[in-house]
């Protein structure tokens, strides 16, 4: 086995050196992907359907309106679409998984819900200007985003909401940050999460303290030693830092909630900061 390619790897990157592989479009990844977001003892790739349903709750409760215009951003399979729809309110989900998004278009149909979904890259989304009451992001999407991408996302959800809507997204939050990073570890299979055929993954995480980002890298190595390297930045914010992040775009006022999950880990509880802000009329 030629180890150099691996070794080199393994070597702490220059913050934002990119992988060699995407996750969200490779058919058999993006197919695991999909049966956890489904698994509801997991919150893994989607939170678990009670703490989903509450979610909701409390995101209606933030809006302050009886029926809503939604946009859904990395909407997956319409976990939340699907319960936000069923309350009356009409909505539009967008995920970069075509896997996911025929799930949620199926599962629509079978339930008798008129959702529009869009299997697109929300980076590169064109819609309506001041179309949305409320635009959701959810489950730290926003936290995994490059600083330039970050950028044009939040001046694109600014420009589809309307005059005082409702922008709600949650990230990681900086508390106990050296805890959050992962030891290596390694798996070597005849099939799993990562390919139909054997492979070895070597994972292991590298933390940039002063800019607050965690690098979650696995390697993936092939019967025939093809290594492909997936590497996931991971932003954490404290208040302050959320506060210039949106500053960045006029909004009304910018409020954060520690409490709308339940705890029991780093990546949940009060570790998760839920952002609620309005756009100026």
């Amino acid at each position: 086995m030629k180890l150099n390619k691996l070794i080199t790897n393994t070597q702490k990157p220059n913050l934002y050196e990119p992988g060699t592989a995407v996750m969200w479009t490779d058919k058999h990844i993006s197919k695991q992907l999909l049966q956890v977001h489904l698994n509801e003892n997991l919150d893994l790739a989607s939170r678990k359907p009670e703490t989903i349903k509450n979610t909701v709750e409390w995101l209606l409760e933030k809006s302050g309106k009886e029926k809503l215009n939604i946009l859904d951003l990395g909407c997956g399979p319409g976990l939340y679409s699907t319960i936000l729809a069923g309350k009356g309110h009409k909505v539009t989900g967008v995920d970069f998984s075509k896997n996911s998004i025929d799930y949620a278009k199926s599962k629509a149909k079978r339930d008798g819900l008129k959702i529009n979904y869009l299997q697109a890259n929300y980076l590169e989304l064109e819609l309506a200007e001041q179309s949305f009451d409320l635009v959701l992001l959810i489950y730290t999407d926003l936290g995994v985003l490059l600083p330039e991408d970050r950028t044009k996302l939040l001046g694109f959800i600014h420009s589809v909401l309307k005059p005082e809507g409702t922008f709600v997204f949650d990230v990681l939050n900086d508390r106990e940050l050296p805890k959050k990073v992962t030891p290596k570890n390694w798996e070597v299979a005849e099939t799993g999460f990562w390919k139909p055929e054997p492979y070895l993954a070597l994972s292991e995480s590298f933390l940039y303290d002063q800019e607050k980002v965690i690098l979650y890298q696995h390697q993936i190595m092939d019967e025939d030693e093809k290594v492909d390297v997936y590497r996931f930045w991971t932003h954490f914010f404290a208040h302050s830092d959320l506060k210039k992040l949106m500053a960045e775009n006029e909004w009304q006022n910018v409020e954060f909630y520690e409490d709308v999950l339940p705890g029991g880990d780093l990546f949940g509880g009060e570790h998760v900061t839920f952002t609620v802000a309005r756009k100026k009329k």
